[in-house]
């Protein structure tokens, strides 16, 4: 048998229960598990990175055993993975399988980079409208600041 005919696999064991984050830029699994608050889960975490992937080239994958994430988890993954889907495993089968959508609001995830703004200064709950999904530009729906990407600071 040859090299070319012998395949390699890395075997991962599957989860029972929990959520798997596919297509996940490969600059942005870090990212996305400091916004979810994973780094001390207690469960069975699994971080893939720079994985080949015919869609992306390269890609990423979390999958995170007993974790079910809330529509404004959701919205967090979407602002900084927008290629990323969700795959719901329950008793070892997929229940559910969806891409993330960016939102045309964030609530409540991001905090207004004007530090100047009412939200940085009393007891407020953010609110932005996404302006521009593609370069993703939030305006603060108190201060009317443009919020880029590259300012953003998630809560």
């Amino acid at each position: 048998m040859t090299q070319k005919e012998i395949r390699k696999e890395l075997q991962v064991s599957a989860i029972e229960n929990g959520t798997v984050i596919d297509h996940i830029p490969t600059q942005s699994v870090f990212q996305v598990i400091r916004i979810l608050n994973l780094t001390d889960y207690p469960d069975q975490l699994l971080i893939g990175n720079n994985l080949e992937s015919q869609k992306m080239g390269r890609k990423g994958i979390i999958k995170i055993s007993n974790k079910f994430f809330v529509p404004q988890e959701i919205n967090k993954i979407a602002l900084v993975a927008p290629s990323a889907s969700l795959i719901v495993i329950r008793d070892f089968k997929v229940t559910e399988k969806k891409l993330v959508k960016i939102p045309n609001q964030v609530e409540k995830i991001v905090k207004c980079f004007n530090p100047n703004c009412i939200t940085n200064n009393e007891e407020m709950e953010t609110r932005f409208t996404v302006i521009d999904k593609k370069e993703l530009k939030l305006r603060c729906r108190y201060c009317e600041k443009i919020t880029a990407k590259d300012n953003m600071t998630f809560i």
